[in-house]
């Protein structure tokens, strides 16, 4: 792999992480065309590991946030006092989100054991990423259909805003993430529409779709530690370094841009682009 085709397969992650197109299912149609057929999977992650870095500095304040809250929950006296409810009800809300990640990263964890054998190229051909595309451009429009009746029905208010994401929601956002580990379905995508499907608003379902992802990504790339000398020598440093750092940059563009089509509520805008490529992936692969 040049340091160019490393730089440009980091640009695709980058925007294809955040965007709702599904990155995996992106790097394997450029992998194809670029005939790196032995790029192995930890160079996957790597990029992811870049998208990562993103997602913890435009989310640092939440994070921050929780991270205080799980130190808070080992000390015997509540920072807040007995007579600040709003900040008692705030943090009773944090808790809930820890344990909303909690629940939604180990429905995540089952369902991608279960899927990692099929995530092998010869298990999981090109044309089934190319219906995974559609697939997820059905998740985008449906979600999009449900958010605009539940908006109708003022579940877009500030009231709802302030609620707790809820245990049965968190199970349903982690069999969406679940899902999306299927390269062709986005996971960002699916999780953002399982959220939507279970009245969560949309910045808020957007928020954690991407914050949940942490813990995935970081299991991902444990899992993958031991093919560390092959990406060495299968792909190379510079070229490692170049897509991590494009991946990067481009990542938290799109993430910005994401953030605000989820706030217009225009995420079915991505189906007009998934269709016709899974279509036309389904003819040529």
């Amino acid at each position: 792999m040049s340091v160019l085709e490393g730089f440009l397969l980091g640009l695709l992650q980058g925007v294809s992480e955040f965007l709702p197109i599904s990155s995996s299912g992106h790097l394997k149609l450029a992998q194809k065309l670029f005939g790196l057929s032995e790029v192995p999977l930890l160079y996957d992650v790597f990029l992811h590991l870049a998208t990562l870095l993103a997602v913890i500095i435009f989310f640092r304040k939440k994070i921050w946030t929780l991270l205080c809250t799980f130190v808070n929950l080992f000390r015997k006296k509540n920072n807040a006092g007995q007579s600040d409810e709003t900040q008692i009800l705030k943090q009773k809300n944090d808790r809930a989100y820890l344990l909303a990640i909690i629940i939604a990263t180990f429905i995540t964890g089952v369902i991608g054991i279960c899927t990692s054998k099929l995530l092998d190229e010869d298990l999981f051909p090109l044309k089934l990423v190319c219906a995974g595309f559609i697939v997820t451009a059905v998740f985008l429009i449906l979600s999009s259909f449900v958010e605009k009746i539940n908006s109708r029905k003022n579940f877009q208010s500030e009231e709802v805003q302030e609620k707790p994401i809820k245990w049965y929601q968190a199970l349903i956002i982690g069999f969406a993430q679940g899902l999306g580990t299927l390269p062709g379905i986005s996971r960002s995508g699916s999780t953002i529409a399982g959220g939507l499907f279970c009245g969560i608003n949309r910045e808020t379902a957007g928020e954690f779709s991407f914050i949940v992802s942490i813990p995935a990504i970081l299991g991902a790339f444990i899992l993958e530690l031991k093919d560390l000398g092959e990406v060495s020598s299968a792909v190379g440093v510079w070229p490692v370094v170049a897509g991590c750092v494009s991946a990067f940059v481009s990542g938290y563009l799109a993430l910005m841009l994401l953030m605000k089509l989820i706030k217009k509520g225009h995420l079915e805008w991505f189906a007009v682009y998934l269709i016709p490529l899974g279509i036309a992936g389904l003819f040529v692969f």
